[in-house]
């Protein structure tokens, strides 16, 4: 633990994008021997993994969509739910406030700043997404995924680090396990998933594809492929047509061994699916969800097929015969497989966790130097809004124990 205890507040919005990396900060936050609270909506507090130690307020948040007449509404619901966080915080007395992005983390923000207390936000994508890009001039520390964030303006670069985006932990044991062998005989693992939006296509098109695979491969495919509800039984039909063993579901427990086994990912370029690609070293072929606000999937995997870990198929051009040809390239040279795989372990971030949390505790704590990791273009130390004894924070060195 670095320092005394301290309480800090995690504000998440209800996607498994936004409220998994808090999930992850509030167990490190605790390991350190802190006290930590999670702010949410309905949504946020149904999905599992919330660790048993951290109480969860669900608070209004408001939606904005496009309709006029809902403003007012969504208005009127941040407002009563900063009210709510407002004096959450009179009782709950928090060094620092993190907000994870969405909007169940407005109100939440909005009241921590005006409180004048510490708030740091994470950007999980490559784009800085709407509520924390609204917020960004207001807030202490923006911590990203990516060196590279579009729609971060030039002027809060200075108060912006580079941590990545927190993986589960069962992932992340993954992170010092070899790729898995193989070779012109052995089999080929192919592990595809896509959400509950993106799945569908990947049904239509991924089946075909592979079985446009030369014998010499596709005799070797063992696929495992998420599904959704109302497609299981239309691919399990293509699969069986095309002689490709496939195991088939619409959610898998122990994703996390899959992955481990997986020879090639084909799916979406969700944050935490790259966090997790990149984490463990797997090739991917990313298919970025056209309709992901301001295309950041798109953005997402920029990083990872740039190293040449991955290739990216806009959807517009994601067909079975180019989806075959570009497995093709990939599957016939098994140490350009191989090499792919390192240059996606090479992207990978694992103390994305423990930077994060490095950050976090920078603020409103004790009288010491903590050390953050940074780096990449846009990413600089800063110091605003910390206290007298939390005057260095060396760039690109190692967290040094303060205990």
């Amino acid at each position: 633990m670095t320092g005394s205890s301290r309480h800090y507040v995690l504000a998440a919005g209800g996607t498994g994008g936004h409220i998994l990396p808090a999930f992850a900060l509030a167990t490190e936050l605790e390991r350190r021997g802190h006290h930590v609270a999670l702010i949410t909506d309905e949504r946020g507090a149904q999905i599992p993994g919330k660790p048993d130690f951290m109480p969860a307020h669900i608070l209004p948040a408001g939606r904005f969509g496009k309709n006029p007449l809902q403003w007012v509404k969504g208005a009127k619901a941040v407002w009563e739910g900063r009210r709510m966080a407002l004096r959450l915080f009179e009782s709950f007395q928090p060094s620092a406030v993190v907000g994870f992005g969405g909007y169940p983390s407005l109100p939440a923000i909005l009241a921590s700043t005006s409180a004048d207390i510490p708030t740091v936000v994470h950007e999980q994508n490559a784009v800085l997404g709407r509520v924390n890009r609204l917020l960004s001039g207001r807030v202490n520390a923006i911590a990203t995924a990516y060196p590279d964030v579009q729609r971060l303006k030039s002027a809060h670069q200075g108060k912006t680090y580079l941590v990545g985006n927190p993986v589960r932990a069962e992932v992340l044991a993954l992170r010092d396990e070899p790729f898995p062998s193989y070779g012109e005989e052995g089999l080929l693992r192919v592990l595809v998933t896509g959400g509950s939006q993106g799945a569908r296509v990947l049904s239509e098109v991924v089946p075909d594809g592979l079985a446009m695979l030369p014998p010499a491969i596709r005799q070797r495919l063992q696929v495992t492929q998420q599904c959704r509800p109302e497609d299981l039984d239309a691919v399990r039909e293509r699969y069986r047509t095309h002689g490709i063993p496939a195991e088939l579901a619409t959610y898998f427990e122990d994703m996390q061994s899959r992955l481990a086994d997986a020879h090639l990912f084909i799916g979406r370029a969700g944050a935490s699916t790259i966090a997790e690609l990149t984490a463990v070293g797997r090739p991917a072929i990313l298919i970025p969800l056209p309709i992901a606000t301001d295309d950041h999937q798109a953005f997402n995997a920029r990083e990872m097929a740039k190293a040449g870990g991955a290739r990216m198929i806009r959807q517009e051009k994601f067909e079975s015969k180019e989806l075959a040809k570009q497995i093709r390239v990939l599957a016939d040279d098994p140490q350009g497989l191989a090499n792919a795989a390192h240059a996606a372990w090479n992207c990978g971030r694992p103390k994305a966790v423990e930077d994060l949390a490095d950050l976090v505790e920078s603020f409103g704590g004790a009288d010491m130097m903590d050390v953050i990791r940074v780096g990449g273009n846009n990413a600089r130390g800063a110091t605003q809004g910390v206290t007298a004894g939390q005057t260095s924070k060396i760039l690109g060195a190692k967290r040094e124990s303060a205990e």
